[in-house]
């Protein structure tokens, strides 16, 4: 099942950094961002996760809980985390199913060559599990800005 804006999340499970369970309904209650990026430890991503890292608190504070979603494995996200001081967890989608549920796979032209990527998207999950707003195919500058001030507007009207 595809995600849709102002609908509840899907059932779906996945396993983050920290041996943490992460499920849509393991945040219910609270505010939840998720970031999906193509690769650890590449240019882009690395940058992200950064400015994710360093607005972490405004989020916390907001009352949002952020994770990043990529199909690394846990070693490779453990590394990550530890590289850049990430004070949130990543998670683990090797087999893909939480991309597809959010429809981030896309096909993309590397090198001359066709190949299936993950579209740097995020989404915005309320309190109540409703998938409150989504970006696509997003560039890096000013978006963690554009997301906290969802956030945020987000715990008025709550």
């Amino acid at each position: 099942m595809a995600v849709v804006v102002n609908k509840l999340l899907p059932e779906f499970e996945a396993l983050a950094t920290g041996n943490l369970k992460v499920s849509n309904q393991t945040h219910v209650g609270q505010t939840v961002v998720l970031y999906f990026y193509p690769k650890d430890n590449t240019p882009g991503c690395t940058t992200e996760a950064m400015q994710f890292r360093d607005k972490y608190k405004d989020f916390v504070k907001a009352g949002a809980e952020v994770f990043g979603v990529s199909r690394d494995n846990m070693n490779s996200h453990d590394d990550f985390k530890a590289k850049l001081e990430l004070p949130f967890e990543l998670i683990a989608d090797t087999e893909e199913k939480m991309c597809h549920m959010f429809g981030v796979v896309k096909n993309k032209i590397m090198y001359g060559k066709k190949v299936k990527g993950i579209e740097r998207s995020t989404f915005l999950v309320g309190p109540d599990g409703v998938l409150q707003q989504e970006w696509r195919g997003l560039k890096v500058p000013g978006h963690v800005e554009e997301v906290l001030k969802a956030v945020k507007a987000l715990k008025k009207t709550a």
